[in-house]
């Protein structure tokens, strides 16, 4: 089996899904806090699935995480848990330091003791997997480089100064420990089962819902997009044959202005859902403050992945945002389950 934590939010539960989706794959122990962000109706399909084990914490629980490792003796831990959106660590970053670092602080510890008490074949076998983001390295101007593995540490809010320390912790446990350990850092994730409290998902559940679609600033910030199915296929790679100690950045080579991915949603919908009045969503684009620190560019150079392992995404922007797009169209109880919940109240403060 594998330990799988954070595995009921939007990365990690696609890729738990992803994972069981081959019917002769290995079993998943999937340790989640069920914080604002995480939804076990994702995960509806898989609880009658033998190979699934659903475990309600914290990998800050120190008894917990180590009484799992002992009764369940998993192979490898794909590390998904993290606090992830920029705007609530400007108003909280607490919650940001002790989930991101402090856990993954808790869970490395918990791990590296079951590595030492494992023999031959199975200790050699162990892969500890910290998924990160590229928000680490900072922001890059319109002319500067992609980011690249040997970049250097740039962290502009509270949240990502707290992914970079708990990839600075994982770094450690290798070189310090000789701890299996091999991290992952990729760009903006779209796709099924996203919150919506990020871009993409919000801009169509507002535009869905006759309300504003909010623009930070003059909507040019860039990103590179990468559809959340090509990310769960590049982990199950790096997790495969990834050579430890590396990190490896994980990419779509689809860099965006977040007006111009606003716009493409809006003329997707324009096509497959068309509003009322004939009018364009387009209509309904608000452009509001900016947020502190925002990071003008991110750009992921994802060629040391493909080099070395192999793997390339398999969506263009195109294909993938057509995909999502029409995932929300098709899927209205999934999204009716979230809006009735914290995401409505959360969303009454920020946009009425």
């Amino acid at each position: 089996m594998i330990l799988v934590t954070g595995g009921a939010g939007f990365i990690g539960a696609n890729f738990v899904l992803n994972w069981l989706a081959d019917p002769k794959a290995e079993g998943i122990i999937n340790l989640d806090k069920l914080t604002y962000a995480g939804n076990l109706a994702t995960l509806e399909s898989l609880k009658d699935d033998p190979r699934y084990v659903f475990v309600h914490g914290d990998i800050g629980d120190k008894e917990l995480v180590t009484k799992l490792l002992k009764e369940h003796q998993p192979r490898a831990i794909v590390n998904f848990a993290a606090e992830s959106h920029v705007d609530r660590s400007i108003h909280g970053p607490a919650e940001f330091v002790t989930t991101n670092i402090v856990g993954t602080f808790n869970l490395l510890e918990c791990a590296l003791e079951y590595w030492n008490g494992l023999d031959g074949s199975a200790k050699q076998a162990f892969r500890f997997h910290h998924v990160s983001t590229d928000e680490v390295y900072g922001s890059l101007s319109a002319t500067d480089s992609a980011f690249t593995e040997t970049n250097s540490y740039e962290p502009n809010s509270p949240y990502s100064a707290s992914k970079a320390a708990s990839d600075h912790l994982v770094r450690a446990w290798f070189h310090t420990y000789g701890f299996p350990v091999v991290t992952t850092n990729c760009s903006n994730n779209y796709g099924p089962y996203h919150f919506p409290e990020k871009l993409i998902p919000l801009v169509i559940l507002n535009a869905l819902n006759s309300k504003p679609l909010p623009i930070y600033g003059d909507g040019q910030q860039i990103r590179d997009w990468l559809y959340v199915g090509d990310h769960c296929s590049a982990i199950r790679e790096v997790l495969a044959k990834g050579a430890l100690g590396e990190t490896y950045n994980i990419g779509g080579w689809n860099e965006k202005a977040n007006i111009d991915v606003v716009k493409t949603i809006c003329a997707i919908l324009d096509e497959l859902k068309p509003r009322a009045d004939g009018k364009s969503y387009v209509d309904q684009i608000a452009y509001v403050k900016d947020r502190p620190g925002h990071d003008r560019r991110y750009a992921i150079d994802a060629s040391k992945v493909e080099r070395e392992l192999g793997w390339r995404p398999a969506e263009t922007f195109d294909t993938g945002i057509r995909k999502t797009v029409q995932w929300y169209l098709d899927n209205p109880v999934w999204i009716e389950g979230v809006v009735s919940g914290s995401y409505r109240d959360w969303l009454s403060k920020q946009y009425s």
